[in-house]
């Protein structure tokens, strides 16, 4: 009976940790290096806007799912080629892909979350040669809760002020705490 209880417990505890509590607002954007992107929950990859100017656009669908082990990619997404995305400071628990759709501005790259950690894609700059994106993980852990230690795979769409063309995409990570 005991651990009927202690389990109920912890279940009501998880579902408080992962209902409701996790936000994000998508950044603004400007030609200056303010960040720009997506924000998502760790248990899925919500749309995200961003434009040129801070102005919202419509949002832009992650068009890549990766509900299985190999990515499935529809026919109007290409991949980044693999000696375009730099991805050295990464750590192996990220992907080390990335695709672009659309009018070659909306570019999709993999965040990590899960339990009481979101992800969020920020551009961090952009260049004729380099565009930047760095792959943020907040932690939002209510006090007197539990967290479980699941790690996603999020898919993050950020919108880049010019099509990426043949720059090279350099991907980035940080961990905050919210």
């Amino acid at each position: 009976m005991r651990n009927a209880v202690a389990a109920v417990a912890l279940a009501v505890v998880l579902v408080g940790c992962s209902s409701g509590t996790q936000s994000g607002a998508p950044g603004s954007s400007s030609s200056g290096g303010s960040p720009t992107g997506t924000t998502a929950p760790g248990s899925s990859g919500t749309p995200g806007t961003g434009s040129s100017g801070g102005n919202p656009t419509a949002p832009v669908q992650p068009p890549v799912s990766i509900s299985e082990e190999k990515p499935v990619v529809p026919p109007n997404v290409t991949p980044v080629a693999k000696e375009k995305v730099d991805t050295t400071s990464l750590s192996d628990t990220y992907r080390d892909e990335a695709y672009v759709f659309g009018d070659g501005r909306d570019v999709q790259v993999f965040g990590v979350g899960g339990g009481c950690k979101e992800a969020r894609a920020e551009i961090t700059g952009q260049s004729a040669d380099i565009v930047q994106i760095t792959l943020v993980t907040i932690t939002k852990q209510p006090p007197g809760t539990v967290c479980t230690q699941e790690v996603r795979q999020v898919p993050l769409t950020v919108r880049l002020d010019a099509p990426l063309g043949n720059r090279r995409l350099v991907l980035e990570s940080r961990e905050e705490t919210g």
